[in-house]
């Protein structure tokens, strides 16, 4: 085989490497091994050339030499491990050592201290358990010490740069070093200007004091008060105010532009340094003052008010529900609540002082925002009406109240939590300040008296000129104790005519009053108004709109008033309850009521009863007022045991005086009642129950006398019923009742009765015991009216049943007796004696045997 070209080496070398090649952080064995196969190949192999069979033995040769290399490195590794770790046992030991010496030196450090500790502590004795606390006090005590020397090295240093200040001001009239702190910037430099620059102006106040023109001293061979008194071409008084006045201006505009920001940080920063500087005062000024909502609510607050005619006439109608607050007031407060959350959050955030900062927003917002736009609100209602005043004062305080509340309920400051005691309390104090103007002393309640007189008043006109108009029954003993009571209504009639009349009356009110009175304004109000009879009688829905009126009025006393005074003001709610509704309009149509009772006793022609069904309106508004006064008024004056006792003695005299009068028109109506049948009666002839033959009692179902009794009695019954009804009604018709039988029993013996005419008795009475059990009779009444009955059969009856019936005769011979369920003895014995055979053999007997 041809040898390759070239010289080559019959042994080749083998592969040469380092340590160097195996720390390399890229070695991979995988590539060494391979690296060191190449190497070993015959490098004179070329493409084309026939495969040769493989010859192992340059791999062996070359992975030989490699193991022999590396076998060298091994050794050369371990000699240096060797050395290295006979180093590091050399290092511990020594680290060891040192450890030991160091560990000596800082018990002899203890001890040492310790028996320092014991000879300042124990200086005689050698009490080891309280090493400790002793220990402790030492430290605190060099602690105190320090800080104490710390102070008044701070004190001599201030000292020194204060009478350096002091110096170059009163010497060359500037202020650098001062100057130079308040450019440096931050809150502490700020705050140590301020304090300084205090200082500055007393010390110059003090050896200055021509600056100040003011003796300080009396002057003593030139000195005051031992101070060198040579005049100064500088004015330190001027200066330092002149730096104090541009520190203030710097700091103030700093805060401005913070707060434009949001930068809360640099405005609490401000805030206390000008604390420090002045109090405050002036930083708060600007917030307040300078607030976006006194701005803008600065140019609003000369609007007028201004609301649609509708409104004010719902305001000042009595009859209408009244409105809600005024629309500008309340937007006020609608946004009156929106900025104080709002502000109270940055208040916090920015002032050290907040709660002081937050009562003075408070007190800006309340004494002028509110109270203007509140001023004007009541100022434009009172040109309205009184009640449209009283209407707006009321819906203003619920209105403020509602903010008040939220106020605290927010926390404002104290957000989410309920505000502080503090601030609740200049919330109250702010809102009872708003109305105090309003509701202070008796001005409240008065205001509202008079109000409840005018609308009582206006309403009532036409009944008061209907009854001033009215025939007066002659003067007696009635008639003298219906004088208050006419008095009173005169004078609520002049009274309304007088007010309609004054100058000062608003046009809108008078028109409202007007209106009440359903009059109008060209008509002469005393002598031209046209009543009709019906403007004379109670209306019970005239009494439920005075009764509305007046629970609005108690309305907004106990929401206005103060607590205390609400006995004092419902006692002059109840009086006035009393007199108009009462007195006025009650009792006159009561009295007016029982004069024409009066006069239809004497009457010859039937009476007339339409004046009775005026009692039901009477009993009812009597029974509204009543449960009015115990359930309300009464009840409100609880607190107050003085008052309520009065309120219920004059609520009882009151409604006892109603019930007299009602009583009184009653026990007249029963005595006309009673006169008219008694007259009906008296019209009965003598030959009426003398009938000659039968042919009369068939004609005739009763006589005329008892028809027309019957008649007037059902029409009495028919006003009745209208007039009362339940209880009062069967007391009443049992009593009517028994006297109309007692005046029956009388009648029927005043007559001669023969067999036939016994007949005609039996169906008058039949007729007269059918109209009276139409009424509502109580039992021993209808008993008694039952017992009528008997008398018809006493005139038909022989003589052996009238013996069969005297046996059943009643205990007692007087007329008393007959009230009972039997008839006496002496009214059988009138009625037998009124019989045309009364004289016979068999009548006689039976009489006899009596």
């Amino acid at each position: 085989m041809e040898r390759a070209s070239g010289s080559r080496a019959l042994f080749p070398k083998g592969p040469s490497f380092s340590l160097e090649d195996f720390s390399n952080k890229d070695f991979i064995v995988r590539d060494f091994v391979d690296s060191l196969a190449e190497n070993a190949v015959a490098q004179n192999r070329r493409s084309g050339v026939a495969q040769q069979a493989f010859d192992p033995k340059p791999l062996i040769r070359t992975f030989e030499n490699a193991l022999e290399g590396l076998g060298s490195l091994s050794e050369e590794l371990q000699e240096n491990e060797s050395e290295l770790l006979t180093q590091v046992r050399r290092a511990e030991v020594q680290h060891d050592q040192t450890l030991d010496t160091l560990g000596s030196k800082l018990d002899q450090s203890i001890n040492q201290f310790e028996a320092l500790d014991i000879t300042l502590n124990h200086p005689n004795g050698n009490d080891r358990g309280s090493r400790g606390e002793a220990g402790g006090n030492i430290a605190v005590q060099i602690g105190e010490k320090l800080e104490e020397l710390d102070r008044k090295r701070r004190r001599a240093l201030d000292a020194n740069f204060l009478i350096n200040c002091w110096l170059q001001v009163s010497e060359t009239g500037d202020l650098t070093s001062l100057q130079d702190i308040q450019r440096q910037g931050g809150s502490d430099n700020k705050v140590r200007c301020a304090v300084i620059a205090h200082q500055l102006m007393r010390i110059s106040q003090r050896l200055d004091p021509a600056s100040w023109n003011q003796a300080n001293g009396h002057l003593r061979n030139g000195n005051t008060n031992g101070v060198n008194g040579r005049s100064r071409s500088h004015n330190t008084r001027e200066i330092l105010e002149k730096f104090c006045e541009t520190l203030e201006q710097d700091l103030l505009k700093q805060f401005n532009n913070s707060y434009r920001k949001q930068n809360f940080d640099d405005m609490m920063e401000c805030a206390k340094v000008l604390h420090d500087f002045n109090g405050g005062a002036s930083v708060v000024a600007v917030f307040v003052n300078q607030h976006q909502f006194f701005i803008d609510r600065d140019q609003l607050i000369t609007d007028e008010v201004t609301v649609d005619g509708d409104t004010w006439d719902q305001l000042a109608d009595p009859d209408a529900e009244p409105p809600s607050v005024e629309p500008s007031l309340q937007s006020l407060i609608d946004e009156v609540r929106i900025i104080m959350q709002e502000e109270s959050f940055i208040i916090k955030r920015a002032f050290p002082y907040y709660e002081a900062v937050l009562i003075k927003f408070i007190q800006r917002i309340f004494q002028q925002s509110i109270q203007q736009r509140l001023e004007m609100v009541l100022e434009k209602a009172s040109e309205i009406s009184s009640l449209a005043f009283l209407r707006s004062l009321h819906s203003s305080r619920t209105y403020i109240g509602a903010l008040i509340e939220d106020l605290k309920t927010h926390g404002l400051t104290e957000h989410p939590e309920p505000c502080s005691a503090q601030i609740a309390q200049t919330l109250d104090q702010q809102m009872e300040e708003l109305f105090v103007p309003y509701i202070m002393g008796n001005s409240y309640i008065d205001r509202e008296k008079k109000n409840l007189e005018e609308l009582f008043n206006s309403l009532q006109f036409r009944f008061n000129i209907y009854h001033s108009r009215r025939k007066k029954a002659p003067s007696g003993f009635m008639a003298s104790l219906a004088q208050r009571t006419n008095q009173l209504m005169e004078s609520a009639k002049d009274a309304y005519l007088e007010r309609l009349e004054s100058s000062d009356l608003t046009p809108t009110q008078k028109a409202m009053m007007l209106r009440v009175a359903r009059v109008q304004e060209g008509d002469n109000m005393k002598n031209e108004i046209e009543v009709s009879d019906e403007e004379g009688q109670l209306s019970t829905a005239n009494a439920k709109r005075m009764m509305t009126w007046l629970a609005e009025s108690v309305r907004r006393t106990l929401e206005l008033g103060s607590q205390s005074d609400t006995p004092k003001d419902v006692a002059i709610l109840l009086n006035l309850l009393m007199m108009h509704m009462g007195q006025v309009y009650v009792e006159t149509a009561l009295q007016a009521a029982h004069e024409r009772a009066t006069s239809q006793e004497t009457v010859k022609t039937e009476p007339d009863l339409t004046y009775l069904p005026l009692i039901r309106p009477a009993v009812t508004i009597t029974s509204i007022m009543t449960r009015f006064i115990n359930t309300v008024l009464i009840r409100l004056a609880e607190s107050n045991t003085t008052v309520r006792r009065g309120m219920e003695a004059q609520a009882k005299t009151g409604i006892d005086a109603i019930e007299k009068k009602t009583n009184t028109v009653m026990k007249s109506t029963m005595d006309v009642i009673l006169n008219w049948v008694a007259k009906s009666l008296a019209t009965q002839k003598k030959l009426d129950f003398l009938p000659k033959d039968e042919l009369d009692l068939v004609e005739s179902l009763q006589t005329s006398t008892c028809t027309m009794t019957c008649l007037f009695l059902a029409r009495a019954t028919k006003v009745l019923r209208e007039t009362v009804d339940g209880q009062n009604l069967e007391t009443l018709t049992s009593e009517l009742a028994l006297a109309i039988q007692r005046l029956l029993f009388e009648h029927f013996k005043k007559f001669k009765v023969n067999a036939t005419g016994g007949l005609m008795v039996t169906k008058d009475i039949a007729k007269y015991v059918a109209t009276l059990k139409e009424w509502p009779l109580a039992k021993d009444p209808e008993a008694a009216v039952e017992l009528l009955t008997e008398i018809g059969y006493l005139f038909i009856i022989g003589p052996e049943a009238l013996r069969e019936r005297s046996r059943n005769l009643a205990a007692g011979g007087g007329p008393a007796a007959s009230s009972a369920r039997k008839l006496g003895k002496t009214d059988f014995k009138g009625f037998v004696q009124s019989r045309d055979d009364a004289r016979t053999v068999g009548v006689q007997s039976v009489l006899t045997g009596l």
